[in-house]
């Protein structure tokens, strides 16, 4: 009998061993709930010593951070359209093109050629969405639907200033020409699936009107389709997200991935009627906050209601540090600087993390990670591979690294390094290697001295930038995360060696260049003057290149 049970016991363990590979294949592969919000600064919610403390309870961003992990050394590039970009790609936002701002009537976007998180996860038979800010361009090769999402809705392409443009209210003394202009290349909202050409929900604007699909006629200002004002939008995304999730319920057997953007609390910030001065400090970006606490609980509160929680990876992050040089609607940031400058106030970022029964409860992490780690995070858990070529068959390298053996307790990210770049720059403004910081260009505050005495002027996008010709300041950003005290060489130390590290992780980026070389630019940025001197030096070569056998001579020295 004993010989018996044995040798059934034998043969069982040989079965499960062959189909253990078919039994893995099995298991379901996990939803996936990615929310972004715009402009959010890292001292604004609650987990963050923001939330009450700032007048602006996040009792369900709070509830979020209780349930799962919340990164305090997360990393967002330094604007909205580059953010966004590097999270949906994985890639640095010059390798895409994709460094500046985007406005309307520009045309153009995200390269066809580039891979996003939805066209990697429809790899691997995840049902794709997307709703709300999208920011990467207004061309149709370049919307949410040709980028990978089996279908768009209720998807704003700019930033939330852009819809303010075309408005007489706002704008009065705008030349009439001008302005009906940006009325005519102002596109509202898109919905629209995949293969199918996008339509027009509705227009935008910046009043307090919700009137989609009907004719209307507003400030002298006509809305065929109807228009709907940035204080009510942000209710149509919600809308659509929970929209989704019912209907997702209802056939478990393929996973899903969703993209929720919300448009605030980017400026100008214009709570709907039922948040207005339900902020404890009634400011218009406090009161915002609150209403984005409200709808990301409302959409966590359906998923858990479904039952889909247990089933769903949840990303809550922003796309780029707080804007304070628009102060006071504008987001809070412990940190040196704003939005648009390589400080780590304009590029470090709150993000949570919750997956019930798999990432820990309550886990705080300090790793170095960021937005453009979600690529590979989400390709892992997907259960697919990073592709080798890009959506044209060339060769691509991507930026991104797994995130997953931190979210689920099974080891440290693999992330040693930050780079920080602005829009025209190929080698970064600025790199964190462990915990000390290289800043090559003081972009944002005209150079400041660093120390006691330093202040800051937040000039963001408004300040000059002004490279270190040899030396960058360097900070420990472990005891001076403010970047106040620049310690390459002081009066009791100095820390030259940093550069040693430093520079062997900017040579490597470097050398990727070569062999996978950036994709144009979106659209060019002011760079300075072009001179008389220079145009005519340019003339001149142009007159020597239409002779045959011309050719530029090298440099001879002294």
């Amino acid at each position: 009998m004993n010989k018996n049970r044995s040798f059934l016991t034998t043969v069982l363990a040989t079965f499960l061993l062959a189909i253990a590979p078919a039994l893995a294949a099995a298991q379901p592969k996990p939803n996936i709930l990615f929310i972004v919000s715009d402009d959010t600064g890292y001292g604004d919610l609650g987990p963050y010593g923001g939330g009450e403390g700032r007048g602006m309870p996040t009792p369900n961003i709070d509830r979020m951070a209780n349930e799962g992990m919340t990164f305090f050394s997360f990393y967002a590039q330094p604007s909205c359209t580059p953010g966004r970009a590097a999270m949906q790609t994985g890639r640095i936002p010059n390798r895409s093109g994709m460094t500046t701002v985007a406005f309307q009537g520009q045309g153009g976007g995200l390269p066809a050629a580039e891979w996003t998180l939805a066209s990697v996860l429809k790899q691997g038979g995840y049902k794709t969405y997307f709703t709300g800010k999208w920011h990467l361009g207004e061309a149709d090769y370049a919307l949410p639907n040709a980028q990978g999402y089996d279908e768009m809705k209720y998807v704003g392409l700019y930033h939330l200033n852009a819809y303010t443009y075309a408005d007489p209210t706002w704008f009065p003394d705008m030349d009439p020409e001008l302005r009906a202009m940006f009325q005519k290349v102002t596109i509202g909202s898109l919905s629209g699936k995949a293969g199918e050409k996008a339509k027009e929900d509705f227009k935008i604007n910046g009043q307090y009107v919700d009137k989609p699909g009907q004719n209307v006629t507003l400030h002298g200002v006509n809305y065929p389709n109807g228009v709907v004002g940035i204080p009510y939008f942000d209710a149509y995304v919600e809308k659509a997200a929970i929209e989704f999730l019912d209907d997702a319920v209802k056939d478990r057997s393929k996973p899903f991935f969703i993209n929720l953007n919300f448009m605030k609390v980017h400026q100008p910030n214009m709570p709907a009627p039922e948040f207005e001065h339900k902020s404890l400090s009634k400011s218009k970006y406090a009161d915002s906050v609150v209403e984005l606490d409200a709808r990301i609980g409302r959409i966590m509160d359906k998923l858990r209601a479904l039952g889909l929680d247990q089933d769903t990876l949840v990303v809550y992050t922003t796309d780029n540090g707080a804007w304070q040089d628009v102060y006071p609607d504008a987001g809070y940031t412990p940190f040196r600087g704003t939005k648009g400058t390589v400080r780590e106030g304009g590029n470090r970022v709150p993000a949570i993390v919750i997956m019930p029964g798999k990432i820990k409860a309550g886990a705080r992490n300090h790793d170095i990670v960021g937005g453009l780690d979600l690529m590979a995070t989400f390709a892992k858990v997907g259960g697919v591979e990073l592709p080798k070529n890009d959506r044209e068959g060339k060769p691509i390298v991507f930026d991104s690294i797994d995130m997953s053996p931190v979210l689920f307790g099974t080891g440290k990210s693999q992330r040693k390094s930050w780079f920080y770049f602005t829009e025209n720059e190929l080698s970064p403004g600025a790199a964190r290697v462990g915990n000390y910081k290289a800043v090559f260009n003081l972009r944002g505050d005209d150079g400041q001295a660093t120390g006691g005495l330093a202040v800051d002027s937040n000039l963001g996008w408004k300040g000059a930038e002004k490279y270190v010709a040899t030396v960058p300041q360097i900070f420990d950003l472990w005891q001076d995360p403010q970047e106040r005290y620049d310690i390459f060489m002081n009066n009791y130390t100095e820390r030259t060696w940093t550069l040693v590290t430093i520079n062997e992780e900017v040579r490597k980026l470097m050398k990727t260049y070569v062999e996978y070389p950036p994709r144009k630019l979106q659209s060019e940025v002011y760079t300075g003057p072009i001179t008389l001197s220079n145009y005519q030096r340019f003339q001149w070569v142009r007159d020597q290149l239409q002779k045959e056998g011309f050719n530029l001579s090298l440099p001879t020295g002294n």
